[in-house]
C-alpha cells in the first residue's frame, strides 16, 4: 500500500458549488460504456409493466435516489449519517435548522474560529439547510408545506420532541399520506424507551463494550462510531425499503431504528456464542487453550478472530516508535504449511504438538510469540506482501494519517477532498456502497441557512412577497424575530 501525501488529490475533488434542483445534478464522471438495447429485453420489460431499460450510458441516466426529498430533522451523528447516505445517492436532502444556531455539531470541537466544525462537516455533505423558526406561525406554515413536499422526514429528536413540535404522525399523514417518518431512538418500546442515549451508551447497552477488550481488564468501547453511525446505517435501508413498498401501497409508514438494536445486530457473533456456551467452552477462544474457565456470559476475547480461526495483533518493524507497525495475523488451517515454511518452523508441520488445529489450541501463545519474531523483523506492509502470495490473511493496522494520504481509497471515492467556503478543503468520507450506474454525489456540507430562499421559492414556491412577508416575520432568522420585537 502506498502513502504518498495527496496522491490523487485532483481526481477526488468534486464539485462544491450548490445546486438548487435535483434534476439538474450531473455526474463527476462519464462512463462510455452503454447501457443495453437489446430489443428483446426491451419488450419484456415493456409487458411486465417496468421501464424500458435505459440507453444512456452507464452512469449517466441519473442517480438512485433522484427525485426522492429528505425532511432532514437531524442532528449530531446517527440521524445525519443516514441523511448524508441518502444524499450522495442523489436524495434532495433539506436540512432544517434553528435560526443563528443550527446543529450543534457547527460549533462542537471546532478546529478553525469561524467555521463550521468537521465533525458537522464531514455527516452533512451534499444537503441543502434551511433555517426556521418551528414555533413561530409563519415557520409553521413553511414547515406545514414541507411536509406536503417531501417524500421522508428523518428525526432523531428524544422521545416526544416531533409531537411537541405540533409534527405528530396524525398530523403529518394528514397533509401528506404518502410520507414516510424515520426515527432513530435509543431504545426500543420497553422500559427505557424514553432514555436519552449517547454513542458508548448505545456500545454498552447493545452487548459491545462487555465483550470488547482483554478478559483481565475493563469493558470496552470501540472507536467505531457502531452506536451512531451504524444506526443511520440501518435506518437508511429502513427508508430505501418503505420507498420500494410505497410504490405497491401509496401510503407511507413509520420506520424505527433504535440504537440498542442496531448495534446488537453488529454484535451478532457474540449473541451466537452465548447461546454456544451452554453447550460447552468455546473451543476457538484463546482462553480455552490457556485452560481458563468460562463463565455463563459471553466472555471479552481481546484479539481472538471472532470466525473460529486463531489470530492476534502482532509487533512489526518499528513498533518501538510506531504506535501502529502491527499487523493482525490468522493462523488459518488450510495455510498452516505456508506458514511453518515462512517463520522458519517446518517441523511443525508434522509434529503432533502443532501438526492440525486441536493441537494447536493450548500453544496459541506460544506460536503467536514465535510468529512475531518472524513479523518484527518485517515492516506491516512487508509482512504483508509477503503473506498474500501464499494467501495466507494478513491485515495491517492503518492509522488515520494513513487512511487519509491512501491513493487507492482517493480513486475509489472512498476519501474525498471538497472544497469549503470558511475552512477551506477538508477530507469526508465518501459513499462506502458503489453503485455502478449511480455515481455517488458528494459536496461540500451547506453553511447555515444557505439554501433557505432557494427552498422557499423553487421547492415550496412561494411568491417573492410571500418570501418577504415571511422573513419580515422573523420566523427565518433569530436576529430579525429580535429586532422586531425590540
Amino acid at each position: 500500500m502506498a502513502t504518498k501525501k495527496m496522491a490523487a488529490k485532483k481526481k477526488a475533488k468534486t464539485n462544491s458549488r450548490p445546486r438548487s434542483k435535483a434534476a439538474a445534478r450531473k455526474p463527476a464522471k462519464k462512463v462510455v460504456k452503454l447501457a443495453s438495447k437489446n430489443p428483446a429485453t426491451a419488450k419484456a420489460a415493456a409487458s411486465n409493466g417496468f421501464p424500458r431499460p435505459s440507453g444512456k450510458p452507464w452512469g449517466e441516466a441519473g442517480r438512485a435516489l433522484d427525485g426522492v426529498r429528505i425532511l432532514d430533522f437531524t442532528h449530531v451523528q446517527s440521524g445525519p449519517t443516514c441523511t448524508q447516505l441518502l444524499a450522495y445517492m442523489g436524495a434532495d436532502v433539506i436540512k432544517v435548522e434553528r435560526p443563528g444556531v443550527g446543529d450543534i455539531t457547527r460549533g462542537q470541537l471546532r478546529d478553525v474560529k469561524g467555521a463550521d466544525s468537521l465533525y458537522f462537516t464531514m455527516l452533512n455533505g451534499s444537503k441543502r439547510s434551511i433555517t426556521i423558526d418551528s414555533k413561530h406561525p409563519k415557520g409553521r406554515e413553511v414547515l406545514d408545506r414541507l411536509v406536503k413536499q417531501c417524500d421522508v422526514l428523518v428525526e432523531n429528536f428524544a422521545p416526544g420532541a416531533l409531537d411537541r413540535m405540533g409534527l405528530t404522525w396524525e398530523h403529518i399523514h394528514k397533509l401528506n399520506p404518502r410520507m414516510i417518518v424515520a426515527s432513530v431512538k435509543g431504545f426500543g418500546p420497553g422500559p427505557y424507551e424514553d432514555c436519552k442515549v449517547y454513542e458508548n451508551v448505545a456500545q454498552c447497552a447493545g452487548g459491545a463494550a462487555s465483550t470488547t477488550g482483554f478478559r483481565e481488564g475493563p469493558p470496552l468501547v470501540t472507536g467505531a462510531q457502531i452506536g451512531d453511525s451504524g444506526t443511520g446505517l440501518h435506518l437508511a435501508l429502513g427508508i430505501v425499503a418503505a420507498l420500494y413498498q410505497r410504490n405497491r401501497t401509496g401510503r407511507g409508514q413509520k420506520v424505527l431504528c433504535a440504537m440498542q438494536d442496531g448495534v446488537l445486530n453488529l454484535a451478532r457473533v457474540k449473541l451466537r456464542d452465548q447461546q454456544r456456551l451452554k453447550h460447552g467452552p468455546l473451543t476457538e477462544y484463546s482462553q480455552y487453550g490457556e485452560g481458563v474457565p468460562f463463565g455463563q456470559a459471553t466472555p471479552r476475547a481481546g484479539n481472538d478472530s471472532g470466525g473460529g480461526q486463531p489470530g492476534w495483533i502482532l509487533k512489526c518493524k518499528g513498533w518501538e516508535s510506531d504506535p501502529d507497525a502491527y499487523i493482525y495475523f490468522i493462523t488459518q488451517a488450510p495455510v498452516w504449511a505456508a506458514i511453518c515454511d515462512l517463520i522458519g518452523k517446518p517441523e511443525w508441520k508434522t509434529d503432533p504438538d502443532f501438526a492440525t488445529p486441536p493441537a494447536r489450541l493450548p500453544r496459541l501463545k506460544h506460536i503467536f510469540a514465535t510468529i512475531e519474531q518472524w513479523t518484527a523483523t518485517k515492516t506491516k506492509f512487508e509482512v504483508m506482501e509477503t503473506c498474500n502470495k501464499y494467501d495466507i490473511p494478513v491485515g495491517p493496522i492503518l492509522s488515520m494519517r494513513e487512511i487519509a494520504d491512501e491513493p487507492s481509497l482517493r480513486t475509489t471515492g472512498t476519501v474525498v477532498e471538497v472544497d469549503h467556503p470558511t475552512r477551506g478543503p477538508y477530507l469526508t468520507v465518501g459513499n462506502p456502497i458503489k453503485l455502478s450506474d449511480s455515481p455517488a454525489d458528494v459536496r461540500r456540507s451547506p453553511l447555515l441557512g444557505e439554501h433557505t430562499d432557494e427552498v422557499l421559492r423553487d421547492v415550496l414556491r412561494f411568491s417573492e412577497k410571500e418570501i418577504a412577508d415571511i422573513k419580515a416575520s422573523g420566523a427565518l432568522s433569530a436576529a430579525e424575530k429580535k429586532a422586531e420585537a425590540a
